[in-house]
């Protein structure tokens, strides 16, 4: 028993945006103040792309949790230089109009996140790789310069 009635007003455990103004016509053609996607699922997806991202001695690691896709429906890409982006799309299963859906959990739609790289990544040396719905993408460090450091020799 939820203590908590879904699906009315305010619901604190949405990944959705609640909008106190929906359903109050504003403006000529109604609607609402909050942008929205074209669907909750969508919204969810977007939200639910989970990435972990270390850095090691040697490069950063982004890990992403992508279960049920295939490395064709995820795409891996450096833009401007310097920006990783991660994005990737779930398709929605067939339904059928005889089906009665008691609960709906699993997201689908489109997910991007994107991440500015700092300037010591080797970004032309990106590498990704999926294995068991979890995306792992290595992006190389430049090794540190170490300062050239001079002795000057004392007269006197």
């Amino acid at each position: 028993m939820s203590l908590i009635p879904r699906g009315t007003g305010f619901d604190p455990f949405s990944l959705g945006f609640w909008d106190p103004f929906d359903g109050f016509p504003i403006g000529a053609g109604g609607g609402s103040l909050v942008p929205r996607a074209s669907s909750s699922s969508e919204t969810a997806a977007f939200a639910g792309a989970r990435i972990d991202w270390k850095e090691t001695p040697e490069a950063h690691v982004f890990k992403a949790d992508v279960p049920g896709l295939k490395k064709e429906e995820v795409k891996v890409e450096v833009e401007d230089g310097n920006v990783l982006q991660i994005s990737g799309e779930r398709s929605k299963g067939q339904e059928e109009k005889t089906d009665t859906w008691h609960r709906v959990e699993r997201s689908s739609g489109r997910f991007m996140r994107r991440f500015r790289l700092p300037d010591n990544a080797k970004v032309e040396q990106v590498k990704a790789a999926m294995e068991n719905g979890v995306l792992t993408v290595t992006v190389p460090k430049e090794e540190a310069k170490k300062p050239d450091v001079k002795s000057i020799q004392i007269s006197g």
